[in-house]
């Protein structure tokens, strides 16, 4: 709307979040907002399906199957270690003899890369761990100086509102003080205004004599005592108090 106005909340200088009721009343209008305002449609209807099987292999896929079955796991097939001879009906065979020859070779050299693999991780195992161990320390070491240099903005920026909202509240205790003096003085005008009504209706009503001229004088003369009365200095003070800090 044209000329509305937005009063945004001034932690830094407002008082009242710590009073007892002021935590209870906050949280009783927000369960209040939530029964008023539910959920009255699914706001991820548009999204479509969960795409839960995207990243499913074929192997996962039937793992998944195996224990939906609740059927046993698989035994760890040993059979790549196993070195058997050529089947009972083929021993006669040279090619089968040759077969086994062949899957012993590859047994062997299997074996041999697996050794040379311990080897390799004797000899540099330990500088390659060092080496990540650094790598891992560079990172942390980063990560800590861009989460410091956070931190230093943030306190930066709190600094900054509550410098900002401190001068705006002195300023809004100044402006508040100078209105209710205002208003103060509005009211003394007022009083003083009737008094003077007063004084001249009845002037009218009486006949005009060089004595009369004379009380309404003193009366004008002893107005500002009855403007100090007892009246005006508590409705003075109900004003002061209602804009005080």
């Amino acid at each position: 709307m044209a000329g509305e106005v937005i009063v945004d909340a001034l932690p830094y200088i407002d008082q009242g979040y710590d009073d007892p009721g002021v935590r209870e009343a906050a949280l009783a209008m927000v369960e209040e907002e939530c029964r008023r305002y539910r959920p009255t449609k699914n706001y991820l209807e548009n999204a479509g399906p969960e795409l839960s099987t995207a990243f499913e292999t074929a192997a996962l896929q039937r793992e998944i199957e195996r224990v939906q079955q609740r059927l046993p796991m698989e035994p760890l097939s040993m059979k790549r270690y196993e070195l058997p001879p050529p089947p009972a009906g083929r021993l006669g065979e040279p090619t089968a003899w040759s077969e086994a020859v062949d899957n012993s070779h590859a047994q062997l050299s299997h074996q041999a890369t697996r050794v040379l693999n311990l080897e390799l991780q004797l000899h540099y195992g330990t500088e390659a761990w060092r080496s990540y161990l650094n790598v891992l320390q560079a990172l942390v070491t980063r990560s800590q100086n861009v989460h410091t240099q956070l931190r230093k903005q943030i306190a930066a920026v709190n600094w900054e509102r509550k410098r900002s909202q401190t001068a705006s509240g002195a300023r809004l205790r100044a402006l508040r003080r100078r209105w209710a003096q205002l208003v103060s003085d509005n009211y003394r005008l007022e009083r003083a205004i009737m008094q003077l009504e007063i004084q001249l209706e009845k002037a009218k009503g009486q006949a005009t004599t060089d004595e009369g001229e004379a009380a309404d004088m003193e009366a004008v003369k002893l107005l500002p005592d009855k403007l100090n009365s007892e009246t005006e200095k508590e409705v003075q003070k109900k004003i002061e108090d209602m804009f005080a800090d």
